[in-house]
Order: C-alpha cells, then sequence, then structure tokens
C-alpha cells in the first residue's frame, strides 16, 4: 500500500493561480484507482491510497484537491471506465455524436479524439457521420492499440502532448480528460497552439458537473483521479485565460456533465470577467456540512440491515460505487457489487475488496436491497432486477 503522506499543499489554483482557497472536505485513505480493479480481493485491499482536501478557489469558483499527488497515478490499459455497456449512456452518447456531426459539418472531415478510451464514442461518431477519426490514449488495451488503423480511424496509445501537435482536425474532441490533469491549462495551452494556424477548428470539452455534485450532494462523486471539479465559470475561466473564445457552455445528462464549445480566440482579445462567486460558495458551505452526515446515515443502515439478517447489494462497479464502498466502510454489510460490464465481472474492488458480479448472480445472491449508484440509470435497472425475478428493494444513493 502506498500513500502520499506529507504531501505538500498545492497553494494556488490550477485555473486562476489565486492563492485564495477555502479548504471544506477532507477524504483521508481512499484507494487512488476507482477505475482499475483488482484479479483477487488481497490485491484490491492493498491497492495503492492517498489523501484528498477539496479547496474551493473565492476567485473563480474551480474545486480541487489540494493534496492530489501526481505520482501516485499512472494509466494504462487496465484502466476501465467505459459506460456503453447502458443503454441509457448509449442514447446520449449517440445523441451527442449526431450534435457534433451537425453542428461541425463533420461529414467526410477528421475529429480528433484526445483521452479516447477504448475508441467507443469515436468509432460511433465514425460510423454516424463519415467521419475521419485520430484517438489518443494511454489506456488503450493491446487489441485496439495494436490496431493502429480502424477503418477510418487511427489509434495511438499515447496522451496528447506537443508531439502530436501537427495533427491536422476539424473538431478536436476532448470528453472526461480535463478533470484528471494537475495543471488542466497546459493541455489547453498545447491545443491552443495545434489550431493558431487554423482558426475554423472547433473544439469540444467535456466534463464532469462540480454543480450536480454540490447540489445533489453527489458525496459519491469524489475520486482521487479527479484532481479538478469544474464548475460552469471555472471551466470557462480556463479556457478564456488559455486563449479560446467559448461559444456554447450547457449543462446534460441531466445536469451531470458540463459540455463546453470553443475557437481559438483573436489576438488582443479581452481578459475574462471575475467569475460571480456566491451562489457556488453557499452549495460549497451546505455541501461541507452534510458530507458527514450522509455518509454516517449510510453506514447505519446497512449496519442495521445485516444486524437484522437483509443482505444489500450495490448496483455499478464505476467510481461513484467504489467510493461508496470505501467512504461508508461496508464490508460485510455489503454481499456484492453488480455490473453489467462483462469486462469488470470476476475482479474486486479497491479498497473495499469487493467482489464484482454479473446481473444474473442475484438470483442466488437473493438480495432484499438493491442500492444503486447514479439515479440515471435507475428505470433500467429496476427493468433488470424485476426481469430476473427478484423482489428487492431498489434505491438510489
Amino acid at each position: 500500500m502506498t500513500k502520499n503522506n506529507g504531501q505538500a499543499e498545492i497553494a494556488s489554483c490550477p485555473v486562476c493561480d489565486s492563492g485564495d482557497i477555502e479548504v471544506f472536505v477532507s477524504l483521508l485513505d481512499i484507494p487512488v484507482y476507482c477505475n482499475v480493479l483488482w484479479p483477487t480481493r488481497e490485491e484490491a485491499v492493498a491497492a495503492a491510497r492517498g489523501d484528498m482536501r477539496l479547496g474551493f478557489c473565492r476567485d473563480c469558483t474551480h474545486i480541487f484537491n489540494t493534496v492530489f499527488d501526481p505520482a501516485l497515478i499512472t494509466y494504462s490499459e487496465d484502466y476501465e471506465n467505459s459506460l456503453h455497456f447502458s443503454p441509457r449512456f448509449r442514447a446520449y452518447a449517440e445523441s451527442l455524436a449526431k450534435q457534433l456531426i451537425e453542428t461541425h459539418d463533420l461529414r467526410g472531415k477528421v475529429m480528433v479524439d484526445l483521452g479516447c478510451g477504448q475508441g467507443d464514442f469515436l468509432r460511433l461518431v465514425c460510423k454516424l457521420g463519415g467521419v475521419r477519426g485520430i484517438g489518443l490514449d494511454p489506456t488503450l488495451d493491446g487489441e485496439t492499440g495494436s490496431r493502429r488503423d480502424d477503418g477510418p480511424i487511427t489509434f495511438i496509445t499515447d496522451s496528447y502532448s506537443e508531439r502530436y501537435a501537427g495533427l491536422k482536425a476539424d473538431l478536436v474532441c476532448c470528453r472526461q480528460v480535463l478533470e484528471h490533469l494537475g495543471a488542466p491549462r497546459d493541455m489547453l495551452a498545447t491545443v491552443r497552439r495545434a489550431v493558431s494556424g487554423r482558426p475554423q477548428t472547433g473544439i469540444f470539452y467535456e466534463v464532469p458537473n462540480a454543480l450536480y455534485t454540490l447540489r445533489d450532494m453527489g458525496i459519491w462523486d469524489l475520486i482521487y483521479e479527479h484532481i479538478s471539479y469544474f464548475t460552469p465559470k471555472s471551466l470557462t475561466r480556463a479556457f478564456e485565460l488559455s486563449g479560446f473564445d467559448v461559444r456554447g457552455l450547457r449543462e446534460v445528462y441531466d445536469g451531470q456533465y458540463l459540455c463546453l464549445d470553443a475557437v481559438v480566440s483573436p489576438e488582443g482579445a479581452s481578459p475574462p470577467a471575475a467569475a460571480d462567486m456566491d451562489g457556488v460558495a453557499a452549495l460549497v458551505a451546505r455541501f461541507a456540512g452534510e458530507y458527514d452526515r450522509l455518509m454516517l446515515g449510510w453506514r447505519g443502515r446497512l449496519a442495521t440491515m445485516a444486524q437484522d439478517g437483509r443482505r444489500a447489494v450495490i448496483w455499478g462497479a464505476g467510481s461513484k460505487g467504489v467510493s461508496f464502498l470505501n467512504a461508508v466502510k461496508a464490508g460485510d454489510n455489503v454481499a456484492c457489487v453488480v455490473d453489467i460490464s462483462p469486462r469488470k465481472h470476476g475482479l474486486h474492488v479497491a479498497g473495499s475488496g469487493h467482489k464484482v458480479v454479473a446481473p444474473e448472480a442475484l438470483r442466488a445472491e437473493k438480495p432484499d436491497m438493491v442500492v444503486i449508484m447514479n439515479p440515471i440509470y435507475k428505470g433500467e435497472i429496476e427493468t433488470s432486477v424485476r426481469d430476473l425475478g427478484l423482489d428487492a428493494e431498489v434505491v438510489c444513493v
């Protein structure tokens, strides 16, 4: 087990460089990987851990882990965070793909996808729009990464950097990556330099929405892999300070994500205006006050069920589920974790060691309660539970 004991505190905001930072929540000794599962329980329990102390920037409203240690994180093909096995997510991805094709007139053109995962979304865009694709990601598995040319798509098993600045694109797309970077503006500056001679190139970024986490008390959204939690104000500020003109910003996926469209700013553009932080500051204060109450409430609820001889399972072996199991110290009070992704079956959750099983395994488990990690999937999970012939209570965290 490794840990960032004594990690120096980051004194300034990674978006605006302000030193006016208020730490409001601390999570100690948490797994550094929520999206890496392990072959055995022993390996999972011994997985690396770190600390999180969330700071709120009172200048741009950005939220970030002030004790993040980048030395603890290395992304490889073991990292698995695809959501494309969910019908609800596939519908969202298809809608977004069609939107990007139409908005950026991509038919017959080129999209570069920075942090493409296993290429699911890039393949979808290329299929629907006759688009040529280039995908970069250090976590590409051997099968995908070795197929350097997948029809109209070229995959590169690497992180985006200056060495790829020569890649020509009509759209640069980057989804669920910026929040992982210790210096997000460094990436944006690299992209800005790469497209400086092609002002017509569209820029599209998607990140988790910190306002959703704060408004809905999404305490299970807090994971070590994410150093940054962008609000609409801080995301806009990051792009403006990096030389982009933000053309659109919207909440999507029931408010869980932020989508931003931008182009290169003309030279000599005015500096960004200061953010209005009062509303976000109030949400931060409420979140800090409610965090312990919610966590302890779930811990007590699961313990009471176990004492009464009733069985609980968690549905969702993604970041929320891993965060939940470790935060509430679930132990034997949770029988197992269910996930629809066959890539995860038989593996174990970092920290807690719980085994991940297929939905069909619940016929033998016969749970009394199924706890859903993300309410957006409640409908499809309830249908699956009933189709399995289970008479379990289905609840959302």
